[in-house]
Formats: C-alpha cells, structure tokens, sequence
C-alpha cells in the first residue's frame, strides 16, 4: 500500500515528507519535483514568504544513482525563513520574552479551535501546524506519485476555473491545460486569457481593501484507464477518496467530481453520458458523448479524464483584521495578523494535483501491484490486454 504522511511546522527548521511503498526501479528526476514546488509557490496575490523561500527537495533516503529502491522514501524541504525564528520558536524552552505569541484567533482558520482542542493559551502552535506551508511537502511526494503515474502514461495537472466573480463557463481541454503547465510565468493559471486578466483585477481589488479572495480550481487526470477503486465497499470508492484528498487542503470547502453541482438540478437526460462503441485510441473502444460524471461512476474510473474541482474560501489572514477576541483577557480585539497572501488558488491547485496523484497512484498499486516497476509494467500491460479483447 503507497502511505504518506508530513511534518514540520510553517516557521520551524523544516518540513518532512515520507513516502512508502513506490515499486523498485522508478526513475526519480529531481528537476520535475523542484519545477512542482516551484509552481506551487507561483501566482498573482501570494505574499511575501513567497520571496524568502525557495523550495528544492532534499532526498534523504530510498532513492539511489536515480532510481527508487524499494524502501520508504524521506524528503527534506528546508525553510529559509527559519533564521528570522530560531529566538522565537526554538525547539528547547529558549526565552519566554522572544517568543511571538498569535494573542486572538484568526476567524475562519483553525487557531481558537485548535488552541481549545490542545489546550494551548495562544494559538501560535495551531498557525504553525495548520499552516498551508505544509502542502509544500504534500507536492514533493506527490511529484513522485506523478512520475510513477507517467510511467503508465497517466498525466495529473491543474488549472484555475474561478477567481472572485470570473469564472469559466466551458470545459477547458487537456492541451490547453498542459500549456498553462509549462508556463515560465504564472499568473493565474487560467487558460483563458482575457479570463485571465479579469481575474487579476479581482485579485487586484481585494489587494485595494486589505481583503482576500477565492475560487475554484480543477484538477485533470489524463488517460487513466476504466477499473481503478471499486464498488464493493464504502471506503474504496474512487470518488470518496479523491474528494477525501482534495478536500484535506487547507481552505478548501467543497469538492466536486465531473459536473456534481450543476446534475443536482438537471434531468437525469442531460447528466448522464450516453455509451458508444468502435471508438479508436483508447483503452477499449466503449467511448462517451460528454464527461459529466467526471470520470468515475460507482465509485470506479471509467476510461474517461478524471475532473475534480476544489472550492477554495478566501484566505483567512486579512490585512484588514475582522472582529475577535483577545485570548488573555476576553475583550474584543482584532484578529492577529501575520505576513500572508491575498490569492492562492493557483497555489493550491497544484497541492490538489498532488493529492489527486497520490491517490491514483495508491489505486493503481493496489490493482496492478509489484515489487518493481518491471513487475508492475507487465501487470499493467496484461490489464490493459485484457481490456483490449472485452
């Protein structure tokens, strides 16, 4: 089974990724996983950290002359930041006077809940966990889950639907989507790009106010064949556990798989994608008029692209605080304040990539197997055979 988990905290000496369970012999290009973090830090409205840190992944363990060799994998992201905060958040008692205490929780992020939760006096200690600096190493392994779906010739990218009040009202396809990928210069990540500038400006005007803004942002699955998750119980349903991914992100609020929101008010006659046969250059020759159902039913992928969208609430640190409460004594203040972004859905459009990868990537080792790569090739194949001759 492919398992990962993270740790390290926003401003502490650095983050950790973990990543058990990728067959031997997959080749690992350091230059893919750098360019990920890269664009998860790229984007109109990010803020200043975004200028101090320059994330590259540091491979601690389980990869070797370039290949992966079987054994859990380790992933150091260092922070730079970290210099400005050894004084104030030293892993030893250091000197109660340095430390930045976060003194009235921030609404709509998780610093009151997390302090009564663990009982801490302030929420310095929730901000540092529940900081969405964490999807950084989300990004790193997931940019190994992404190479090992490419060796099967499946693709994971992302790109912006809605920002603020601009949305896009058609469905963007894959070569479109892959140019936004390749992009040295991201401002957006829209396709359309008078889209694009329109929603600029609404990042432009939340930045006037002192305000943040949201949106929607999708994340494509390309070439994924018919079969992976299943039916049979509740908890291995594909879409469950892509929703489940998608919505771990931090600031995400809904997730929808294929046209979900919309169906809800359709007829069944306009949801549902009609079946045809003797279709070419696919994994069977079954082919579909439209993809509303995003590439999944019953829980199974179904040979169409896989479409997830994530709906992202503003940020919740704002330049322009709303109304708290000081955690010391009661009274009504303002929400603390710490440097931070005004628009991150490019952003967090790539984590979700990662996600989505990883989940896939988890979903293909549990149907196709394999200690190594030659293994789970020559399973993959025969299934891919088998498809054929359905």
């Amino acid at each position: 089974m492919l398992r990962y988990f993270t740790s390290g905290e926003s401003h502490g000496e650095a983050l950790v990724a973990f990543l058990s369970g990728l067959p031997a012999g997959m080749s690992v290009d350091q230059e893919f996983i750098d360019r990920d973090l890269w664009r998860r830090q790229q984007g109109y409205g990010r803020g200043g950290r975004m200028k101090i840190e320059t994330d590259k992944a540091h491979i601690l363990s389980g990869v070797h002359h370039g290949i992966t060799i079987g054994s859990p994998i380790a992933i150091l992201l260092e922070n730079k930041d970290w210099k400005n905060w050894q004084e104030s958040l030293p892993v030893s008692q250091g000197d109660p006077a340095k430390h930045k205490a976060v003194k009235s929780p921030r609404p709509g992020h998780a610093d009151l809940a997390g302090a009564l939760k663990y009982n801490f006096p302030e929420a310095r200690y929730v901000l540092e966990r529940a900081s969405a600096r964490e999807s950084a190493a989300r990004v790193a392994v997931g940019a190994l889950a992404k190479l090992f779906l490419g060796a099967l010739n499946i693709e994971v990218l992302s790109h912006v639907i809605s920002v603020g009040a601009v949305s896009l009202t058609e469905e963007v396809p894959w070569a479109e989507i892959k140019k936004v990928s390749e992009k040295k210069e991201i401002l957006l990540s829209c396709a359309d790009s008078a889209a694009e500038q329109r929603m600029k400006e609404e990042v432009d005007k939340v930045l006037k106010t002192g305000d943040s803004v949201g949106g929607v942002f999708e994340v494509v699955a390309h070439n994924v064949p018919p079969g992976l998750g299943t039916y049979a119980q509740w908890d291995e349903r594909l879409d469950a556990l892509l929703a489940a991914a998608v919505m771990s992100l931090q600031a995400v609020k809904a997730v929808e798989i294929g046209s979900g929101i919309s169906a809800a008010s359709a007829p069944g006659s306009q949801v549902h994608d009609e079946i045809a046969y003797e279709a070419e250059d696919r994994y069977t020759k079954f082919s579909r008029a439209h993809n509303n159902a995003g590439g999944i039913e019953g829980g199974v992928s179904n040979g169409e692209e896989i479409r997830v969208r994530g709906y992202l609430k503003p940020i919740s640190t704002l330049r322009r605080p709303l109304g708290s409460v000081d955690f010391s004594t009661r009274e009504p203040v303002k929400a603390a304040y710490e440097r931070s972004d005004v628009c991150v859905v490019p952003a967090a459009g790539v984590a979700a990539e990662s996600m989505v990868a990883l989940t896939l990537a988890r979903a293909a080792l549990e149907k196709f197997g394999g200690d190594s790569m030659l293994e789970t090739k020559r399973n993959f194949q025969g299934y891919l055979d088998q498809l054929k001759n359905f």
